[in-house]
């Protein structure tokens, strides 16, 4: 691991790093954005024989009843009895997050509110690249139906059998998604943002996915809602000399398992800091003088998952105001939230954690407000009211209001 100082050039460039694409990547988007958006399935066909080197027809896009009940044919039947241990961690988190419409009244008639209603459709990508995400589908589908999303549709690449994984299949059965297509990449996200004769269009996508997913999910926001631009897993571990430094090598090497994820250790130990210096792991080391400049550096670097093992590590997540998850002490590995512990691992990366949040059942959610006034509330407000409108010298905005008195 590579030590790096706090204020260092290096040490800035690892804050400022971002889930940006290259103009590469950004130009070979747009052209199969727009490709799917004027040609439809066949446009996503195209795509898919190009980048997942499997033929299908337009008839084998959608996921039939008939593949479903075979892949319950193809799993253990112990997998659905362990799903339901975690499915039951994922309901009661996201229970407390259940919004409801709400309104209040004052004496002079006014009455204001928020109306909540859940998205109409929405659109779930499931990456299954090198090996399928199975968790992504319960981290996702969960809080979509939980809000009372009216349709789930689910995208995932084939595989070579013009097939869909069968534990991904059988969780989405499980859950009652609606409708499962066999497609990945940038073209599934365009197909879900613009429809076809074939895919529904829908209101959100969420999901993680790569550097082309990521990007497609820029380029049609506007079109329809997204999550987030998420890029590759990233870890921090706060740690000091009280902390076990198997547990800390372990948890940097399950992050280096997946593709260009990035590992960083916060230690004010030297000796610690020396030790993983010299190990195989990659990734970055910064040392701190003690646990106050450790959650400062945390917050600036606004990581994915922050693990803190120290000895009071309740202490210091108080101070941390920018991470997508916090994992409070030595026995919370990442490996935890990514599976079973209840709130979704799709989650900010890239520095994003300032601003953006897990997934959540308020991203499955619109908001109306609700304005009412009576003649004698509207009376009381006229003259501020006015004011600011003569102001913004919008006389007909006056007027709107005055001819109700006349």
């Amino acid at each position: 691991m590579r030590l790096v100082k706090v204020g260092s050039k290096q040490f800035q460039k690892l804050c400022d790093r971002n889930s940006g694409c290259n103009k590469r990547v950004s130009e070979s988007v747009r052209k199969i954005v727009d490709n799917v958006r004027n040609y439809g399935d066949d446009a996503v066909i195209k795509y898919t024989r190009k980048f997942d080197h499997v033929k299908l027809s337009v008839k084998d896009l959608k996921v039939t009843e008939c593949e479903t009940s075979g892949a319950y044919q193809d799993i253990s039947p112990e997998f659905v009895s362990t799903l339901k241990v975690v499915l039951n961690n994922i309901n009661k988190f996201y229970s407390k997050q259940i919004k409801k419409s709400w309104k209040i009244k004052d004496e002079d008639g006014v009455m204001l509110g928020e109306k909540i209603t859940p998205l109409d459709t929405v659109g779930v990508y499931v990456p299954s690249g090198t090996v399928p995400l199975v968790s992504s589908v319960y981290m996702t589908v969960i809080p979509a139906k939980m809000a009372g999303v009216k349709k789930i549709v689910l995208v995932t690449p084939p595989n070579s059998y013009k097939s869909v994984d069968p534990h991904i299949l059988v969780v989405a059965n499980l859950l009652k998604v609606d409708e499962v297509y066999k497609i990945g990449g940038a073209q599934a996200i365009a197909a879900l943002a613009f429809g076809t004769k074939t895919i529904p269009r829908v209101d959100k996508i969420v999901g993680p996915g790569n550097a082309y997913v990521t990007e497609a999910k820029r380029q049609v926001f506007g079109y329809c809602g997204i999550d987030m631009l998420a890029g590759p897993t990233e870890v921090a571990i706060i740690a000091n000399q009280m902390s076990n430094i198997s547990f800390i090598r372990a948890d940097l090497e399950a992050q280096s398992e997946h593709f260009m994820g990035l590992s960083i250790l916060i230690t004010n130990s030297k000796k610690m800091a020396r030790t993983f210096r010299d190990a195989d792991i990659k990734g970055y080391i910064v040392l701190v003088r003690n646990m106050d400049e450790a959650a400062d550096v945390a917050n600036r670097l606004a990581v994915e998952h922050l693990e803190i093992i120290t000895s009071d590590p309740k202490k210091i997540g108080a101070k941390i105001i920018n991470a997508g998850a916090i994992f409070l002490g030595p026995y919370t590995p990442v490996a935890v939230g990514d599976y079973v512990a209840g709130p979704s691992h799709v989650l900010p990366t890239g520095g994003s954690a300032r601003f953006f949040s897990g997934l959540s059942l308020s991203d499955f959610y619109k908001s109306s407000h609700m304005i009412s006034y009576t003649r004698r509330a509207l009376e009381k407000v006229r003259e501020p009211l006015e004011k600011v409108a003569g102001i913004e010298r919008l006389s007909k905005h006056i007027d709107s209001v005055k001819i109700r008195f006349d």
